[in-house]
């Protein structure tokens, strides 16, 4: 059995500076969002360490690391980067402060004839 260094699950997405509280860590490892190598985990005392894939939703990305290091405090954030690399895709791309939908087509907020329309189409003609 090798003796790879290895940490609790919501000690290391708290050095790592993905949640401000460990606390706030280990309610989202509880909660069931948060992913290790694929499988869901529910346990904060799940043990990490190199190698290991993590998937977790942080704000409104889904972010996708993978582990390099078990940290040895909470430093600097210049420290915490040097613990994961960041394997998530890239954001969608925003115009004019509107996020887009992935098929580009977001256009805003459907006008009245829109919204006629669709409804015309998921509940048929008024009668």
């Amino acid at each position: 059995m090798t003796d790879t260094p290895r940490l609790r699950l919501d000690k290391w997405l708290w050095q790592a500076r993905f949640f401000k509280t460990r606390s706030l860590a280990a309610k989202q490892v509880s909660g069931g969002h948060v992913r290790v190598n694929g499988a869901k985990v529910d346990k904060p005392a799940r043990q990490v360490g190199p190698g290991d894939v993590l998937t977790f939703p942080q704000g409104r990305r889904i972010r996708v690391v993978e582990v390099l290091a078990p940290g040895t405090r909470r430093g600097p954030a210049s420290e915490a980067q040097e613990l994961y690399a960041d394997r998530s895709p890239a954001p969608l791309p925003r115009r004019n402060g509107v996020p887009q939908t992935a098929s580009g087509m977001g256009q805003g907020r459907p006008t009245k004839k829109d919204r006629r329309s669709y409804d015309l189409i998921t509940r048929g003609p008024l009668e």
